[in-house]
């Protein structure tokens, strides 16, 4: 591992543990909730305790000023949500853009499982071998999607995160399997840190639950986008779910660093 990789890992991270909040969901479905004015949220969740905030490359200059020195993510692919197939993730970003965007790793999605699989393998074999050159880290988005895939089977989605490790992946984010039993066999099959999607949103004690068997189950933190920067609290809620990674915190005591009265 080279000094710049090790570096930009740093900056994206607090002391190996990942909490990240994806924001490029305005690609996906548009100006939703919490994005419409996104340099408000990206103060919030980075208050809250967000090691990294992630979004596409073309609002790089919305995020710098409002992420109070937490690291920066760009997204590399992207599909709509009135597309003609939400899985067909289209690369919208190289390594070299990412970084003259400001960023200190770059990020793609994958479906592994789906009829777009093969050519996302492709994406990411040379997403990787282009931002290792720039010693520039890669979250891959490795889910187990597609018709007759379980997307919650531990197996699945511990092929999609070894597939990751594979392809050259830094760092890998996955479903969650639903309790931390089974997730251990997904965290098992690598060595790359994982990281857990937010998945549907729920309520703070749910989210915060899913959170802490994530990581009882050898996670290295979270990528939780609508979860938290679609609640009417992002930095509440940010702070809850940074208690559980950041400081080992129980369900009721990451809901009170949170300043949830259902506490």
């Amino acid at each position: 591992m080279t000094p710049g990789l090790t570096a930009r890992l740093d900056r994206i991270s607090t002391n190996d543990r990942y909490l990240i909040v994806p924001m490029d969901h305005g690609i996906t479905m548009g100006a939703v909730k919490g994005l419409v004015d996104i340099e408000s949220t990206i103060d919030g969740v980075t208050r809250g305790g967000a090691d990294a905030v992630l979004t596409q490359k073309g609002i790089a200059d919305r995020v710098h000023d409002n992420k109070n020195g937490a690291g920066y993510i760009v997204h590399a692919n992207a599909s709509t949500t009135i597309g003609p197939d939400e899985n067909d993730k289209r690369m919208t970003a190289t390594a070299e853009e990412a970084v003259r965007a400001g960023a200190d790793a770059v990020s793609l999605h994958l479906n592994v499982g789906s009829d777009y699989e093969p050519k996302q393998i492709e994406d990411l074999a040379a997403l990787t071998d282009d931002a290792d050159r720039l010693g520039l880290p890669v979250l891959a988005m490795a889910y187990a999607r597609g018709p007759g895939v379980d997307g919650a089977d531990p197996e699945s989605l511990g092929h999609a995160v070894r597939l990751a490790e594979e392809l050259g992946a830094d760092v890998v984010k996955t479903g969650y399997s639903g309790d931390g039993d089974s997730f251990e066999r997904v965290t098992e099959s690598t060595r790359l840190p994982v990281v857990i999607a937010g998945g549907s949103k729920g309520t703070d004690r749910e989210t915060v639950e899913m959170v802490r068997g994530a990581m009882d189950g050898g996670a290295a933190g979270v990528s939780m986008g609508r979860s938290i920067f679609q609640h009417d609290d992002p930095e509440g809620i940010a702070s809850a779910v940074s208690a559980i990674v950041h400081d080992g915190a129980d369900v009721d005591e990451a809901l009170r660093a949170g300043g949830f009265a259902e506490a």
